[in-house]
């Protein structure tokens, strides 16, 4: 058995039995708030839980690092969303220690891509595109820096509204103590 055939095998019971109702919430966010996190398993149940947030209070915006890296990308794009169409009146940045994206190496990844198949010419292509790839797939070496350049794109953004606070915090994948980086009030 496939693992997609596990989980639809699973949503059906969930759906027949009803489990979906304690989620039941609005598309709006009760706090009024939208995170933007990194996408690191660690997180997904421990975040929500160490800010005392449950389904329905907050936007949650995820991504490799919680990198802001392009101001009219998709995730900026979905953070003004979230300001503009859905109520919210703060956002937070949270990096985290012991981030994948600290210790990523351009050069190793584009191994690994030609390693499952993709070819030096597909590469070639994109470069020529004017896509750098070693800049495109960079990490970063501080998490504290990192947090703090996301929350100044955010704040600096020409589209931002100038009266949203943003914050900057990193949390422990282990502890889930939160330190503040950046007080955007």
């Amino acid at each position: 058995m496939t693992l997609l055939t596990n989980i639809l095998d699973y949503n059906k019971q969930f759906v027949e039995e009803h489990s979906y109702e304690e989620y039941r919430t609005t598309k709006f966010p009760d706090k009024r708030l939208v995170i933007l996190t990194c996408m690191d398993t660690r997180l997904v149940e421990l975040l929500p839980k160490s800010m005392n947030m449950k389904n329905g209070d907050v936007k949650v915006v995820k991504n490799a690092g919680a990198i802001v890296s392009h101001p009219f990308g998709s995730i900026m794009r979905s953070l003004l969303v979230a300001v503009y169409e859905l109520q919210a009146d703060e956002v937070i940045v949270i990096g985290h220690h012991d981030c994948g994206m600290s210790a990523i190496n351009s050069d190793q990844i584009l191994s690994k891509m030609k390693d499952r198949g993709i070819t030096e010419d597909t590469l070639d292509t994109v470069n020529y595109s004017g896509i750098d790839l070693h800049d495109w797939l960079k990490g970063f070496n501080s998490v504290q820096e990192s947090v703090a350049h996301s929350v100044d794109m955010i704040k600096n953004h020409p589209l931002m509204d100038k009266k949203i606070p943003v914050h900057g915090l990193v949390i422990s994948p282990e502890t889930g103590k939160l330190d503040l980086v950046v007080e955007g009030y």
